[in-house]
């Protein structure tokens, strides 16, 4: 959960619960219509449909207890938090997007070799009205709750459910084509179109997870951000060796600035007090390390981790 500027942490945390708990009620929903409805059908595009759901429920019940561990504060042997179980449920959410899509894929291929009418088209049809419908409603909330924490797990979540959204709409017109013109292939067609989104969707959510794994910087922005607020105070110049990564809920920035070196070692203190008091205004979920170096005395040192020029200008 990359925290948004100026958000409390106890709301991010909440908003997410809620989020991820109306996730894992709508996913049950849509899989229960969907089972009844396939199972009267026969139809391989509402079968594509369902398996995408059902999924969609593994998926959202390992974001609710996911986002709950993320947000339990750093302890003895995490001092660092438990931020990283998000991303850990987003790979687990793209893993199961690629299984998706590969059944899919077969059964529709299956459809295609050996095609079979549709049965009971008008509960088909109503079934996949419905689904469409819960799913936009979910999407909507969960982007509300994105503008406000920017969570990878919620994002990761909602890429399912946009897929859903997707495939529901293709299937829906799948079936009625084939239902009402005749046209069975079109239904496996569908079908296969499902697949094709549900993969493309997986890609975006690996991606995002992986960025945090690996500890990517934060975004350009929120870097010159934390820059500005530093220099708030003209004591403090040449901000360098700027790195920050995100964690879940959280935000680590380390630093090193230039100060004057006749300045006590109190007002020192207090300076950069000063200065992570206007970083947490900003990022309230931060985890804040600032090295002072005395202004034109500085030696290198950081080992593998030293400065790196010109990648603080970035």
């Amino acid at each position: 959960m990359t925290p948004v500027a100026g958000l409390n942490p106890r709301e991010a945390a909440a908003l997410t619960r809620r989020v991820t708990l109306l996730s894992v009620a709508t996913a049950l929903t849509l899989v229960g219509l969907k089972t009844a409805a396939w199972t009267a059908s026969g139809s391989v595009a509402l079968l594509a449909s369902l398996a995408d759901s059902t999924l969609d429920l593994v998926a959202s019940l390992v974001t609710f207890f996911a986002v709950r561990y993320a947000i339990a504060p750093p302890d003895t042997e995490h001092r660092f938090g438990h931020g990283k179980a998000e991303a850990f449920a987003s790979l687990v959410q793209a893993g199961l997007v690629f299984a998706s899509a590969a059944l899919i894929g077969r059964e529709a291929v299956g459809q295609i070799l050996h095609p079979h009418p549709i049965r009971q088209e008008g509960l088909a049809v109503a079934v996949m009205v419905v689904s469409t419908l819960l799913t936009g409603l979910l999407i909507a909330a969960q982007t509300q709750v994105l503008k406000r924490t920017a969570s990878v797990a919620v994002s990761g979540d909602r890429a399912h459910y946009a897929s859903d959204l997707a495939s529901n709409i293709i299937a829906l017109l799948g079936i009625a084509a084939a239902a009402w013109l005749g046209i069975h292939g079109l239904d496996a067609a569908a079908a296969l179109a499902v697949a094709g989104l549900l993969l493309w969707g997986a890609v975006g959510v690996f991606r995002q997870a992986a960025s945090q794994l690996m500890d990517q910087e934060l975004p350009q922005p929120d870097r010159e951000k934390i820059v500005r607020l530093m220099a708030e105070d003209r004591r403090l110049t040449d901000v360098h060796q700027l790195r920050t990564r995100a964690s879940g809920p959280y935000v680590h920035i380390q630093m090193h600035v230039d100060l004057d070196p006749d300045l006590t070692l109190e007002t020192t203190h207090e300076v950069l007090v000063a200065a992570e008091k206007r970083l947490l205004g900003a990022f309230p979920q931060a985890d804040i390390l600032i090295h002072a170096d005395p202004r034109g005395r500085a030696e290198p040192h950081g080992g593998a981790f030293a400065e790196i020029r010109p990648a603080e200008a970035r």
